[in-house]
């Protein structure tokens, strides 16, 4: 081996250097070699949504529910854990092998790497201090607009060209992004302006990755990214929350919520990344995008389920559009009709051998339309989880006069 060859080798062992939560962030420059244990992709599909539903709902509990009302601390605590699993894998498993493939240095990591990491910083500590002010049925709506503020970066930053067939395209998302906005029954603008900065500050973040990733010799699968980007984050986040959030953190808030509670936080949080990584291996970019969308839809519903959020109609009709345009922006008009013709002769193939389960399934589609259309009629939808405790106090004080009365 070449004294060259050798200094390449060693360089690339050394450590380095993601997570809105510390969600891995779903860059597809390179697949990441295939596990050795295979599973039907629907196995990492329903792995990926679980974990990514788990760390959004989770986190909002966390802050919200539960009152531990610091997300930058919550963020850095992610990060940390996620810096100190990276290394444990990196010298374990094969799954940051390909680390060794980047050609990482100390002038790269200074003029790439700190400033995309300094924006993800920004990112992470905008989209969890959201979870303070909104729903998540109303930060997974805004949050669609990402892709719109993705394709803008670029344009400034000159890496595409601007192009008006492709604006006429994502102003449908913008536009029913607006429409669910004013549709939102408890609507706080500090809030909003807090997500708005996340997807701005997540799209410059996405676009420095995408100047990064156009050279061949810093493509990178995303667990490799969060390799690299996870201990440059956590030391900013730290940063940050020494002066806005550590002064008034005391350790019984901590305590409050649970040690164990926060330790498997970043377990979820971290295993959403190890998720991705498996994910990408196994399903299309169609795939991806298509569960994407379904997770957004799940995550509106969980938040309905989970905190009685009220979700007008108007909502539902704007975040419909919004959503249409986000898959016809991202997969195109001829990807779409392939996989609507794929699954159409799948179905029907399915049908040919199980005509009686094909009925059922049909059945269950038509009752479930028939909720969501007469849910959609409706003023709105939500509960106030807190009415049945109401309910059953106000029974049971009416039990006790009657009883004392007789």
């Amino acid at each position: 081996m070449s004294a060259g060859e050798e200094k390449e080798r060693i360089s690339g062992d050394i450590p380095r250097s993601e997570a809105t939560s510390s969600m891995l962030p779903m860059e597809f420059s390179e697949k990441p070699q295939e596990p050795v244990v295979a599973f039907h992709p629907a196995v990492y599909v329903a792995a990926w949504i679980t974990m990514s539903s788990s760390v959004i709902l989770f986190n909002k509990w966390i802050l919200d529910t539960a009152g531990f009302r610091f997300p930058i601390i919550l963020t850095t605590w992610h990060l940390a854990f996620g810096t100190l699993m990276t290394q444990i894998l990196a010298r374990t498993t094969t799954l940051l092998d390909g680390r060794k493939k980047v050609k990482m240095t100390g002038r790269v990591y200074l003029r790439a790497i700190m400033p995309i990491g300094l924006f993800f910083s920004l990112s992470l500590i905008c989209g969890n201090l959201t979870y303070l002010y909104l729903s998540v049925a109303f930060i997974q709506m805004l949050k669609a607009t990402t892709p719109v503020a993705v394709l803008l970066s670029t344009w400034v930053m000159g890496l595409a060209q601007p192009n008006l067939k492709v604006l006429f395209n994502i102003s449908f998302i913008v536009g029913g992004v607006i429409i669910a906005s004013f549709g939102e029954i408890k609507f706080v603008l500090i809030g909003f302006l807090y997500q708005l900065g996340g997807v701005v500050f997540e799209a410059i973040r996405l676009t420095l990755v995408q100047s990064l990733l156009s050279s061949a010799e810093y493509k990178m699968d995303p667990l490799v990214s969060f390799y690299y980007f996870a201990p440059v984050c956590a030391i900013m986040n730290g940063l940050v929350s020494l002066v806005f959030e550590v002064p008034y953190i005391h350790i019984s808030d901590i305590a409050r919520v649970g040690y164990f509670t926060l330790l498997a936080n970043a377990m979820v949080a971290f295993g959403l990344n190890v998720c991705v990584v498996f994910l990408i291996g196994r399903t299309s970019a169609v795939v991806m995008t298509l569960c994407g969308v379904l997770k957004d839809i799940l995550l509106v519903f969980a938040s309905i389920m989970i905190w009685g959020t009220p979700v007008s109609a108007l909502q539902y009709f704007g975040y419909s559009i919004a959503l249409g345009g986000m898959i016809y922006y991202k997969l195109g008009a001829e990807s779409i009709k392939t996989f609507f013709s794929e699954i159409g002769r799948q179905w029907a193939e399915y049908g040919a051998k199980h005509p009686a389960q094909r009925k059922m399934v049909i059945f269950g589609l038509v009752i479930l339309t028939l909720f969501a259309v007469l849910g959609g009629l409706a003023p709105t939808v939500g509960y106030d989880p807190g009415q049945f405790v109401k309910d059953g106090s106000k029974w049971w004080a009416n039990e006790e006069g009657t009883t004392n009365g007789s």
